[in-house]
């Protein structure tokens, strides 16, 4: 015992030792770290304590840390260790690691087989029959370019971080986006599952012949095809349910009976062909057979170049077969390039070989030993077996040869030494072939129901075992392939199969091209030998593959496509992988940025781009939702918050983008520190944008408490509007009766004592705020509370008091709102200040004015003097400077440094007609309307720079108070934002 345990302490000082290596620290600071592969990676290895950098923070306290440290024990400083019950449990984790593959048994052979299917074995010779050599060649050919193509770039995309699980669907979602990762990923387990059906169904025919052969049919053709397909996808499931350890183990085996049927059928074309094999039409080598097999014989209604590529074609998809299972690899960054690529190469001179080996069998032979000619012959005969010694021409003429390239599907069999070693072949050809798609198409569903893109299929996200084995999309992909394997026509299905795996292809490449015309620096792939024009290349050649091969299934692919494409844009998956979709929308928005600077400002052009003060915004949702209204998917909008003092904002930064993405208001949130909002408003003013998508519109709240505010919290607020206007800004001021800061409310209905009072409140004292959830109103939450922006406004109206004229920016605003879909029904009212001589002449001129401005106005109304009013003088009665204050030691000038919001008479009595001058004009008739009007929008007075701010809050407070409906003040920047020419 104490020799074991003092074994257990010496290993716990060597695992010391090693971490204190791990963890040196910088030669810059005792806190600072050197780098460390740690620091980098996502999670940590089980059993072990996170490393985490020293942050900034930390590293800024270095001294502090240092001190603390030096007062701390000695098993303070000391690295975390296991404890005995750790190491037991790593010890056991140990023994159940997942069976891990290298790249020769899990991405070489698995692709070498995967190619080798049976199309090779039973539809090669009739392709070379058909095309002939030259055209078999072009076809091999042209599929091994798009394959190479695809290869090079799943091998760039492999080689730039690390591949989980998940093969041709993690590379396209992870580089591409969910958007695009998500219907490939449907579409290629879907392609995945017919390849399992497709080689399923061509060894039942295999098995069906040899059946015919020694007269056991069971039903007839069709029927027995099925029978035997069920049976064997059957026995694949149960293998492929044992395990990868199993299933690899079978592939090894299926690899060693294709390398002996290979050797068996090389070795039989230089054996001389006995009388048997000549009546079957197969002569050893002979120039003439090849001279006459090199050109086409098209026959029947497959003899097309395009259907011959289509059933071609499918024998050269199984390139993603290593990549399908990235996830058992030891190394997927290594393994898939190099096994990819040797698989493509291996296979390709195979294909090449066979074909031309073949091409020395003629095209038709009756495989009767009778129609051999004698030395002395008569007998009429055409062809080139007469010159070998055969007359084929009776059951050419008749077309009822059973034998030849054009006729037999056994040809391998014929020419190689021993003919049941190439049904062997077939066997181990179209099952390992069927059992590495069967294996496939679950791991790469399993990888997207793990993401949970699309709605119910997290059932099949399960794993099971130390390989998390996909048990329930083991199963799926069964019934999908047993469905497929009933239609029992090999020529059917492998059209069906090129399509979804052309279109697979397709989006690998333009995956590639896409990561790489970004010039992300996260595209650092360590293969480089790739081109982003290759990859284009192989997009858009396979694109038109699709159509040429089988146009009908290529639009039934890409309606698939596109309708996955809508419901995944549309959903908006909560993802953030680092797409290239990213990176190319930051291209595109920092060149358009870039080039729209060198471009003049034009009147047509003109957007009112807002710096909207919100403070934290889910605290101002009204002005939030208001101003979100005229400028979504039209102009620029910036939420400001200025934090004044040591305040913090009340969620964090990311929190709050998230809300306005919640009530769909496309804005920006800008918090910014300082020591008064007039301070934090200039800066935003000076600093907020971005050359030419730049603010040029301020927007606040009216600030209802001015009455009672400290002086110098209103001075601060007016000084605000008068920087605006310094700053060459227009202002737009918006106050509802309520109020728009819901602070309080909020805060109150954090107290269950006041949950009921809370309801209440909402309910009857702020008729233009309602919750979301109306059965569920005692849980209101910040991001469920509506604003009367976000109703539809009905045919109510915008009554717009154009009393000066801005440059248009007060008609601008309601124009655009009423091109919102709540806004749509709004009648839009323009008032304006006449006399009663003129009112008629001054109503059709601005009726013309708004026609030429090409605004959709209901109506135009003058107004004329009515009614003076006394709400005025009363409102700034409180801030007058009394007569001991007129008549102190100081000056005036002194007096209205130190108290500038103060008004004498002498500045009343100035103020006083202008400001009654516009109130009696507009006011009145504002009383009068708003009950049915759902906005009020008017001119907003601009004061002179020596307007006491109590003077000018009095005059937007007369202007604004006691309206029910929401109100506007706005005023622009005195230029034209309306034009009627067209230049």
């Amino acid at each position: 015992m104490f020799l074991l345990h003092s074994a257990h302490l010496l290993n716990s000082k060597e695992n010391l030792g090693s971490r204190q290596e791990g963890r040196r620290p910088s030669i810059y600071s005792s806190v600072d770290a050197v780098p460390h592969l740690e620091f980098y990676s996502n999670a940590t290895a089980t059993g072990r304590v996170r490393r985490n950098r020293p942050s900034l923070e930390t590293l800024r306290k270095a001294f502090e840390v240092s001190a603390s440290n030096q007062n701390m024990p000695e098993s303070r400083h000391l690295p975390h260790v296991l404890d005995q019950g750790e190491e037991q449990d790593s010890a056991v984790e140990k023994t159940r690691q997942p069976v891990r593959f290298g790249w020769v048994t899990g991405v070489m052979i698995r692709c070498m087989l995967n190619i080798w299917g049976v199309i090779l074995f039973l539809r090669l010779s009739w392709i070379t029959s058909q095309a002939g050599v030259i055209l078999t060649w072009v076809i091999i050919l042209m599929s091994v370019l798009v394959t190479s193509v695809t290869s090079l770039s799943v091998s760039a995309i492999s080689t730039n971080g690390r591949v989980s699980s998940g093969g041709a669907y993690f590379m396209i979602s992870r580089t591409l986006g969910p958007e695009m990762g998500g219907p490939i990923g449907v579409v290629f387990s879907f392609a995945n599952a017919l390849g399992c059906a497709l080689n399923t169904v061509g060894f039942a025919e295999t098995v069906r012949d040899l059946l015919i052969e020694y007269n056991a049919v069971m039903v007839d053709d069709i029927n027995d095809v099925r029978i035997i397909g069920t049976i064997t996808v059957t026995l694949l499931l149960l293998i492929s349910l044992a395990g990868m350890e199993w299933e690899s183990k079978a592939q090894i085996i299926f690899f060693l009976v294709l390398m002996v049927t290979f050797t068996n059928y090389f070795v039989g074309t230089v054996i001389p062909a006995t009388p048997e094999k000549q009546a079957m039409g197969f002569f050893n080598y002979r120039a003439e057979i090849f001279v006459e097999n090199l050109f086409p014989d098209w026959r029947g209604s497959q003899g097309d170049f395009f259907q011959m590529f289509a059933i071609f074609f499918p024998s050269a998809i199984g390139i993603l077969a290593g990549a399908n299972i990235s996830g058992d690899l030891k190394d997927p960054e290594t393994a898939i390039p190099k096994g990819t690529l040797f698989a493509i190469f291996w296979t390709t001179l195979s294909y090449i070989l066979i074909s031309v080996t073949v091409a020395c069998v003629v095209r038709d032979a009756s495989g009767n030993l009778n129609d051999s000619l004698p030395f002395n012959f008569s007998e009429p005969c055409d062809g080139l077996g007469c010159k070998l010694g055969w007359n084929f021409t009776k059951c050419k003429q008749s077309q009822s040869c059973s034998f030849g390239l054009a006729n037999s599907i056994q040809v391998l069999s014929l020419v190689s030494g021993f003919g049941l070693l190439i049904t062997a072949g077939v066997f181990a050809a179209s099952l390992s072939s069927a059992l590495a798609f069967l294996v496939s198409a679950p791991k790469v569903f399993q990888c997207l129901c793990r993401d949970n893109i699309y709605p119910y299929i997290d059932f099949f996200a399960k794993g099971y075992g130390k390989n998390n084995e996909p048990l329930r999309a083991y199963i799926l992909t069964y019934f999908i392939a047993l469905a497929f394997i009933l239609i029992a026509q090999l020529n059917v299905i492998a059209p069906l199969i090129s399509n979804f795996f052309l279109c697979s292809y397709a989006l690998i490449n333009f995956s590639c091209f896409h990561a790489s015309i970004t010039n992300s620096p996260g595209w650092r792939p360590s293969f480089k030998y790739y081109s982003r024009w290759t990859a284009l290349f192989g997009a858009v050649i396979s694109v038109v593959l699709m159509f040429l091969l089988t146009w009908w299934a290529a639009l039934i692919t890409f309606g698939i496509i596109f309708f996955l494409l809508g419901y995944v844009t549309y959903r908006k998956p909560k993802v953030n992988w680092g797409s290239s979709v990213q990176a190319g929308t930051y291209n595109m928005a920092l060149s358009y940025s870039v080039s729209l600077s060198s471009v003049e400002d034009h009147v047509k052009n003109f957007r009112p781009q807002c710096l909207v003060l919100t403070g934290p915004p889910n605290l101002r949702p009204a002005l939030v939702d208001f101003v979100g209204s005229f400028t979504k998917n039209i102009s620029l909008m910036i939420c400001g918050d200025i934090l004044m003092g040591d305040s913090q904002s009340v969620m964090s930064n990311d929190k709050l983008v998230k809300w306005l993405n919640i009530r769909k208001v496309r804005s920006f949130y800008t918090p910014f520190k300082a020591d008064s909002l007039q301070e934090g408003a200039r800066h935003l003013m000076q600093a907020s944008g971005l050359g030419k998508l730049k603010p040029n519109t301020l927007v606040l709240g009216f600030k209802s408490n001015w009455k009672e505010c400290s002086p110098y919290g209103l001075e601060d607020y007016v000084n605000t509007i008068y920087d605006a206007f310094d700053s060459n800004y227009g202002v737009c001021i918006l106050r509802m009766m309520d109020g728009l800061d819901i602070t309080e409310e909020l805060q109150c209905e954090a107290n269950p004592a006041f949950e009921n009072a809370v309801i209440f409140l909402w309910v009857y004292c702020f008729p233009f705020y309602s919750a979301l959830d109306n059965e569920n109103t005692t849980n209101i939450k910040n991001d469920e509370i509506r604003t009367v922006f976000q109703n539809k406004q009905g045919k109510k109206t915008i009554d717009v008091y154009w009393i000066s004229d801005d440059g248009g920016l007060t008609l601008l605003v309601p124009y655009l709102l009423t091109r919102r879909k709540r806004w749509r029904k709004s009648k839009v009212r323009v008032f304006v200040i006449g006399e009663q001589q003129t009112m008629e002449n001054e109503r059709k001129e601005m009726v013309a004015l708004l026609q030429r401005f090409r605004l959709d106005v209901h109506d135009v109304i003058v107004m004329i003097d009515t009614e003076r009013l006394k709400g005025f003088e009363e409102s700034v009665a409180s801030f007058k400077l009394t007569k001991g204050q007129h008549r102190g030691e100081g000056s005036t000038e002194e007096q209205r440094t130190e108290c500038p919001w103060k008004v004498s008479d002498k500045q009343m009595d100035a103020f006083r007609l202008k400001v009654l001058s516009v109130l009696t004009e507009c006011a009145y008739v504002c009383v009068c309307v708003c009950v049915c009007v759902r906005a009020c929008i008017s001119s907003l007075p601009v004061p002179q720079s020596d307007c006491p701010s109590s003077l000018y809050m009095a005059w937007l407070d007369t202007l604004s108070c006691g309206l029910h409906c929401p109100v506007l003040l706005i005023r622009g920047n005195q230029q034209n934002v309306l034009t009627f020419y067209c230049q």
